[in-house]
């Protein structure tokens, strides 16, 4: 009985959020390299990035903006005031590079001479993903206020929304979700935030996104629900949280594993411990 509950929930795990991709998250000796990392896929909360660059291939303002030299940035857009959105090799504005590396009175600069909120970097990346996946609330909170779209994807599908519940902060995703983020939105592997909040033992985050009307039977590209990721993951009392809602339990993965199932042999565990 126990072999078959651990095969339930090897099946029910998901990849939750994934640590970053060694090639670019790995530290340099040089002086010319700033490096805070960069991720092909959803953030670890241990590991919020922002952009790996060298430094000697920025323009004036990209690299004033990238180390918040607000003075440097006042004084180059006093005389090329059409560099404010201009784009380095990698697509990204000073804008991004203020937002990703946490300088909010630059951003404030930036926003209020006008500069384009929602432009996407290489990996399809706005400002304001930018802001939340490298956890800085002050530049994340700017953008809201300035009404930058708060549901743009990134190449692998993730919303501000998505990187915010990864990074388990509550408050971001209070903000997000007060200027409209949407709680389904699907990255390239079928996770909402209801999903990933679930994988990532987070009951408060969970409980958060469903009273703001998450649906709580939602299901990623195996067909898994909430309830069927709940019960193969660790105890965390997420489980009663959904059972507190409209649960479909006639819903089965495209293993043919069915969630009444996985129910059942939850409470024969508990009976028999």
């Amino acid at each position: 009985m126990k072999k078959f509950f651990r095969s339930i929930k090897k099946k029910a795990q998901l990849s939750s959020c994934p640590s970053l991709d060694p090639s670019e998250s790995s530290s340099s000796n040089s002086k010319d390299i700033r490096d805070t990392g960069s991720s092909s896929s959803i953030l670890t909360s241990s590991n919020a990035p922002g952009y790996r660059f060298w430094f000697r291939d920025l323009g004036k303002l990209h690299k004033a903006a990238s180390v918040g030299d607000l003075a440097k940035v006042q004084r180059h857009l006093l005389f090329k005031k059409h560099d404010l959105n201009k784009r380095d090799k990698e697509h990204r504005t000073p804008l991004h590079l203020a937002c990703a590396n946490g300088y909010p009175d630059v951003v404030s600069l930036l926003v209020e001479r006008k500069c384009k909120l929602n432009i996407r970097d290489s990996e399809n990346r706005s400002p304001l993903i930018k802001a939340v996946q490298s956890q800085h609330e002050e530049c994340a909170t700017i953008l809201l206020e300035n009404k930058a779209e708060p549901n743009l994807v990134d190449i692998n599908k993730n919303t501000a929304l998505h990187y915010a519940v990864c990074g388990h902060n509550v408050s971001l995703v209070i903000k997000l979700l007060e200027h409209k983020a949407n709680t389904e939105a699907q990255n390239k592997d079928g996770h909402t935030p209801l999903l990933l909040a679930i994988t990532e033992n987070n009951p408060e985050m969970v409980s958060i996104l469903l009273r703001k009307g998450a649906d709580v039977n939602a299901a990623d590209k195996f067909q898994r629900t909430a309830l069927m990721l709940a019960v193969g993951g660790e105890p965390t009392g997420i489980v009663s949280i959904l059972l507190q809602y409209d649960v479909d339990l006639s819903c089965q993965d495209i293993y043919g594993m069915q969630l009444k199932d996985m129910l059942l042999v939850v409470v024969i565990l508990f009976i028999m411990n």
